[in-house]
């Protein structure tokens, strides 16, 4: 099988790497809106499988696309990725001190179409951050790529993350585990 990964995310490369399996990346250009009627992880799900849309008609027999997408979710609004620097601490200064949820949903394609859809959430809370923290953090770090501003993998998440329940890997992005195990399951029915 021909494993895609459909993602320019640096962190989902890593974490896929770090599973020993042969895999090749591609970039997609999709439209990443969705329906304003949806919530937490059907936002992710959604986009995901817009990726895999976007991407479908370029897969060939054996080649299995992964796509995905991951929100922070806080008090019943989406938490994107921040438009710049102050867009970046006005949305840690509203995770602080708070308990928020993290969804990515990850789509597995083939060239008949979607084979396999998985939604993970992890709650992270955050210690009450001070600004002179935010500050340093967005900085030094620019963490304009990352949905709510954050990579649970930086300093920030070293000095600001109380607690954790769920995978630390999908608040990176990429529940890496379940990825591995859907892998398993869909290679071994070929």
């Amino acid at each position: 099988m021909n494993i895609i990964l459909g993602s320019q995310s640096p962190r989902r490369r890593e974490l896929m790497a770090g599973l020993d399996i042969p895999f090749s990346c591609v970039t997609i250009d999709a439209d990443e809106s969705y329906p304003a009627d949806l919530q937490a992880g059907d936002i992710p799900l959604y986009i995901s499988r817009a990726k895999a849309r976007a991407y479908a008609s370029e897969l060939r027999e054996n080649d299995l696309l992964i796509t995905s997408d991951t929100i922070v979710w806080l008090n019943g609004e989406m938490l994107g990725k921040p438009q710049d620097e102050a867009d970046a601490k006005a949305m840690l200064s509203r995770l602080s001190g708070q308990t928020h949820e993290v969804y990515s949903a990850v789509c597995f394609t083939d060239m008949n179409g979607e084979l396999e859809t998985l939604v993970d959430c992890t709650k992270v809370t955050f210690k009450t951050l001070t600004q002179e923290e935010i500050d340093y953090y967005v900085t030094k770090y620019r963490p304009l790529d990352k949905a709510g501003a954050y990579g649970v993998q930086e300093w920030i998440g070293y000095v600001g993350v109380t607690k954790m329940e769920g995978s630390y890997f999908n608040v990176m992005g990429f529940p890496i585990c379940r990825v591995y195990e859907t892998l398993r399951k869909l290679i071994s029915k070929e």
